[in-house]
């Protein structure tokens, strides 16, 4: 097996930019408005971020998506759920403060396409358009449909997580039963595809047909594995992120109750009519 990292340009730049932008915006913003505006658990998460992004294209994980479904497979995922989740979990109204008018701009001239139901459909859309065999083989076989594939998957898990987590505006508010339809659609429909892969009586994918095998897997073991992780990494992503939301609705609600017993509590004292 080839191990060796992928030192191209490209995303070794992503990842320097993205550092570049982020690291001195959230030191000066924590020096000048304190460590309620940055707080360091944000930093962490943009950090890792950061740290999926490369190990997904500059790891060896990317060399080995070359030999092995599995891998390829984890590389997806890192680029569809853990590098968005880590970078938007990374920002705060405050840190985003330059560049809200402009994103606020963004969304209000896309109008309908940032509707939560459009993200779904291009979220599971770009998972089952990129594991159709001749779409799956030209993406390993040329460079060009490679990064463009890539390309996809990070664009469709930014818009799709930027849904749940965005520090501008929620767009489900403090409910809980919109994330869950949200995510459970979403994760249903990719987990689908992921138990299809795994269970399916041949493989699928002649590129890895025409490779040696790696880490003593077969053919069709590599591909029943790599499907195996996608539903279980589906699964996983899901029931966290619904409990952090579940935790944060409750928190928001339970902030807005105090706030009105405080109200109720000053027009019984006479303070306020």
């Amino acid at each position: 097996a080839d191990v060796s990292w992928t030192l191209d340009p490209g995303p070794i730049l992503l990842v320097l930019v993205l550092a570049g932008l982020y690291l001195p915006r959230w030191w000066r913003v924590r020096r000048d408005d304190g460590a309620k505006a940055a707080p360091v658990w944000r930093l962490c998460s943009y950090v890792f971020g950061l740290v999926c992004l490369a190990i997904a294209l500059i790891s060896p994980i990317d060399r080995l998506a070359e030999q092995s479904f599995t891998m390829h497979m984890s590389q997806h995922m890192l680029l569809l759920d853990l590098v968005p989740i880590g970078l938007i979990g990374g920002l705060t109204k405050v840190l985003l403060r330059p560049a809200t008018r402009r994103l606020m701009a963004l969304e209000k001239a896309l109008g309908p396409l940032m509707h939560p139901a459009v993200a779904v459909v291009l979220y599971i859309a770009a998972m089952y358009a990129w594991h159709v065999p001749a779409a799956y083989d030209a993406a390993l076989e040329h460079a060009t449909v490679h990064v463009l594939e890539h390309v996809v998957f990070l664009s469709v898990g930014l818009l799709y997580w930027w849904q749940l987590l965005s520090p501008i505006r929620s767009r489900f508010q403090t409910t809980v039963m919109g994330p869950l339809v949200y995510m459970v659609s979403t994760k249903l429909g990719v987990g689908l595809l992921g138990i299809v892969l795994t269970f399916a009586p041949n493989a699928l994918y002649p590129y890895y047909e025409a490779r040696e095998p790696i880490f003593g897997l077969t053919v069709d073991g590599d591909q029943a594995l790599g499907g195996e992780i996608m539903t279980l990494e589906q699964m996983i992503v899901m029931g966290v992120a619904l409990a952090i939301l579940l935790f944060r609705a409750l928190d928001q609600s339970e902030r807005e109750l105090q706030r009105q017993e405080h109200l109720e509590d000053l027009r019984e004292a006479g303070e306020i009519p």
